[in-house]
């Protein structure tokens, strides 16, 4: 981050908050031309500082109300079992985010699903035939403290 000063750090956070802001806007908060506000948008996304813009969808309106944090130990710690975990983790469409973590367990899944009384099957169908996997520990979120965190900037 040493090579951000502090317009570019501005408009990190303006993004964060609304991705779809027009140059305009942005130029006219950072106090630069929008031609410059450009310029620097477009070498923070070269630089990947910003690697996406994209929607935030309402979960319980399309379906996906229930959000769950599944610890996963697999049966061995080995590269090739980790490798086969991996890439069918990813192609379970309910899986949010997979984390390989250190401690008692090998992976936090983030997940959502439609209710517990969906879980069941997800368990059944999507977690527990994933290569390796020997135990599962499942919580479920009841309320979201702090949601969609900014990163500090």
């Amino acid at each position: 981050m040493d090579n951000l000063d502090s317009i570019d750090r501005s408009l990190l956070r303006l993004l964060q908050e609304d991705g779809r802001r027009t140059t305009l806007d942005l130029a006219e908060r950072v106090g630069l031309s929008p031609t410059g506000t450009s310029q620097r948008v477009k070498r923070l996304f070269k630089d990947r500082f910003i690697t996406a813009v994209r929607a935030v969808l309402d979960p319980q309106k399309i379906g996906r109300g229930t959000l769950v944090f599944i610890e996963v130990r697999l049966d061995h710690t080995a590269p090739h079992v980790f490798d086969r975990f991996a890439k069918a983790v990813a192609k379970a469409t309910e899986v949010l985010e997979c984390h390989m973590v250190v401690g008692g367990f090998d992976y936090l899944v983030k997940a959502r699903i439609p209710d517990m009384a969906a879980y069941q099957s997800f368990l059944q169908e999507v977690i527990l035939p994933l290569p390796g996997v020997r135990e599962t520990h499942t919580y479920a979120s009841i309320g979201n403290v702090k949601p969609d965190a900014l990163l500090p900037v």
